[in-house]
């Protein structure tokens, strides 16, 4: 979510001491009319400065912006014409053009506070660089009143309360009507649930409302920070209630329509992305997320008893027979292990297209790392064709997603988010072993670096990470917390720890409430027990990585053994165990080399062309156990494999398994495989098995079709026809 508020007011409570001042002054107090006809006049200014704005003052960006291109000549070094005009283009979405003005401003004026603010305000709450500028502001001007009321959001957006409370206090002791400190005071209030339930509005949004009637930008504060913490209903109403008080806030109607999105209501979303487009807001979300709602005809619904899928029409005859069934599952399973009821189906939405994902979650394609996102009971995910083959575990991904949707239920989202993502990492592993979230190199060097954070401030890895491998490593964390919780204290701790965060108890609350002891403690437990799995492979990283580096060509199968044993849990790319594997198929030894790689796959290892050499090594040696185990292991990461499909559901048909097979016959089949006849062919056997006579009727019809004279499908069409 956005919301960057860049208009620059009157210091509140200070006469008025120039004719901008003036106008600033009318806006600050939701004077429009006034406001309307003092930017009306500046606009008719000697001085080309305050003629940019007062048609900005108008909302007249064009005009503004060829006004300050002109102030930007006739005022060659004056910082704060750069800044302004500098926030003209943020509120155009043009940042690059803007940060270029804020920098120019820094060296015409170093010691020029506003600049700073800009800077920081252009770097963006979660990066780091935002709090050391606007707080370098300050150490310019201490009575930088924006200055202070920005460092308490930041605080805010840092889950710091604190700090945000004090800062917002400093801005009040400036000034009485800082009215973003108080939009930030009545955040934590509605935050704390002084709005749940019908209970009494904040006093800060009386306070504001006396000063400014028309201040919708308090309730969008409010919206915002619902959303950053995954609030997305309150949020919701936080911004139709800010547009109720003023409905020209574009960029907050913007927010609105991106957030109905998030919560599947697409037809009203876009209904107030339009509006926000037509009143001249087309900031790249609002755009993206408009030609998104283009591509939903593509898709089309598929409804089980407690779900409702959307999938691509051209995948939905693959996907939907494996996804439907495993998001059933995983629903049966979760509402027996947090003993609750959903209050509605789960919408499920996969794209096979990565950007399509990003934009209807995040609004802005290019970002790569997310694989799924939960907002309550709506999951939108990667499709498996939307990764190169064996990025990532598709059913792996549903069951993560789908326990963020029974936590945040339950808790009316009010969990803390190392907790919910913790929670749902360890469910993975709790499903399926070989799903669990393994050591990367990068953890295992921020466990030599002593990077863990301690419980109470494990939040931070997720919302501001020091380094840039931080928020892996909090995941990681957080699921081997909740993993230790369930070994010491049972499922029940657990449940008892999301109870305590519905009842809107803290970290330490909850862990003293269920766990029985304080958070330190607990620290020092979760730390032994953690250094006594993982001290083998800390201690020999340095030895795996030099024997990496050197390269799998200098490896004999000795040393290979060695390395492999320096860090078994390495699955990544060249893994000990695919080397070994290869070592051994050299020297003609099949037997070891499938041991290995069973033992790649055991450990959750990806990569599919390794699981189809071992598949074949396990069929080669007569186990057809083991192989199917391991081609629907191919099934779980990556559907888009004809020749898997195939030869699981020959293994299935074999071992009678007929319903099993026709999957993955139909799946070889959407495919489009080359042998067209042949894999019509083998349907009708197994719809046959399952007693499904006229669909193995129609598809021996279909493979004659194909090929007229396949003598297989001939007889069995006789067969079928007496």
């Amino acid at each position: 979510m956005k919301l960057v508020l860049f208009f620059v007011l009157l210091v509140p409570g200070l006469a008025a001491s120039s004719p901008l001042d003036e106008c600033r002054t009318f806006q600050h107090h939701g004077q429009r009319q006034e406001a309307q006809a003092c930017f009306a006049r500046l606009a008719h200014s000697n001085d080309s400065f305050l003629r940019a704005e007062g048609e900005w003052g108008l909302g007249r960006f064009e005009d503004a912006n060829a006004q300050f291109k002109i102030a930007y000549d006739e005022h060659k070094d004056s910082p704060e014409v750069r800044v302004e005009w500098g926030k003209l283009f943020v509120a155009g979405q043009n940042m690059q053009e803007a940060a270029n003005l804020f920098q120019e401003a820094v060296k015409l004026d170093e010691n020029y506070a506003p600049a700073y603010l800009a800077l920081g305000r252009l770097a963006g709450g979660f990066d780091k660089k935002s709090e050391e500028l606007t707080r370098h502001a300050i150490e310019l001007d201490p009575k930088f009143v924006e200055a202070h009321e920005y460092l308490a959001r930041l605080a805010l957006e840092n889950d710091d309360p604190k700090l945000a409370s004090e800062e917002a206090h400093k801005a009040l002791s400036l000034s009485s009507e800082a009215l973003d400190a108080m939009s930030v005071l009545a955040s934590m209030d509605w935050l704390n649930g002084a709005w749940l339930n019908g209970a009494p509005q904040s006093e800060w949004m009386t306070r504001i409302l006396k000063i400014n009637p028309i201040y919708g930008e308090a309730y969008a504060t409010g919206a915002y920070f619902f959303i950053i913490n995954r609030r997305y209903e309150e949020g919701v109403r936080f911004d139709r209630e800010a547009l109720k008080l003023n409905e020209d806030l574009s960029a907050v109607r913007s927010d609105l329509g991106i957030n109905l999105l998030r919560l599947g209501q697409d037809e009203e979303a876009r209904q107030q992305l339009e509006r926000s487009y037509n009143a001249h807001y087309a900031g790249p979300e609002t755009r993206n997320a408009l030609r998104f709602l283009d591509t939903v005809k593509d898709y089309e619904v598929l409804l089980g008893p407690h779900s409702v899928i959307l999938l691509h029409k051209k995948e939905a005859a693959l996907l939907g027979p494996y996804i439907q069934p495993e998001l059933e599952a995983a629903i049966a399973a979760y509402q027996k292990k947090y003993k609750m009821t959903l209050p509605g189906p789960v919408r499920l939405e996969v794209y096979p297209n990565h950007d399509d994902f990003i934009v209807r979650t995040i609004g802005l394609p290019g970002q790569g790392g997310l694989l799924g996102v939960t907002f309550n009971s709506v999951v939108a995910m990667d499709s498996p064709s939307a990764r190169p083959p064996g990025e990532f575990r598709w059913s792996a991904t549903i069951w993560h997603e789908l326990s963020h949707v029974y936590v945040l239920n339950a808790t009316h989202e009010l969990t803390p988010r190392w907790f919910t993502e913790g929670l749902a990492v360890h469910e993975e592993s709790a499903h399926e072993s070989d799903w669990a979230d393994r050591m990367t190199p990068e953890i295992v060097a921020a466990l030599q670096k002593k990077q863990l954070l301690p419980v109470l401030r494990l939040e931070q890895g997720f919302l501001r990470p020091q380094f840039p491998s931080q928020v892996l490593v909090s995941y990681y964390q957080a699921g081997r917390i909740c993993d230790f919780i369930v070994e010491k204290y049972g499922n029940d701790a657990i449940l008892g720890m999301i109870h305590s965060f519905a009842d809107h108890k803290t970290t330490a609350e909850a862990i003293v409430a269920n766990l029985h002891e304080q958070p330190e403690a607990f620290d020092k437990e979760f730390s032994a027990w953690l250094d006594k799995q993982t001290q083998s492979t800390v201690l020999h990283f340095s030895d795996w990585k030099k024997a990496m580096q050197a390269g799998p060509d200098k490896l004999t199968p000795a040393e290979g053994n060695r390395v492999r044993d320096y860090y078994p849990e390495y699955t990544g790319a060249d893994s000990s165990y695919e080397l070994l594997a290869g070592l051994y198929a050299n020297h003609g030894d099949k037997a070891a080399a499938r041991r290995e790689l069973e033992q790649y796959r055991n450990l959750g290892g990806h990569n599919i062309t390794s699981l189809k050499k071992l598949a074949a090594y396990e069929q080669e040696a007569g186990d057809n156990k083991e192989t199917e185990k391991t081609l629907k292991n191919v099934d779980d990461i990556y559907l888009e494999d004809e020749d898997a499909h195939r030869k699981l559901g020959t293994l299935l048909l074999n071992r009678g398994d007929a319903g099993g097979a026709v999957r993955e016959y139909q799946a070889a089949i959407a495919l489009k495989p080359a042998d067209v006849a042949e894999t019509h062919y083998d349907l009708a056997r197994a719809l046959l098995a399952a007693k499904r006579d006229k669909e193995a009727k129609d598809e021996v019809l279909v493979a004659l079709e194909a090929a007229p004279g396949y003598k297989p499908a001939q007889k069995l069409l006789l067969q079928l026809s007496q």
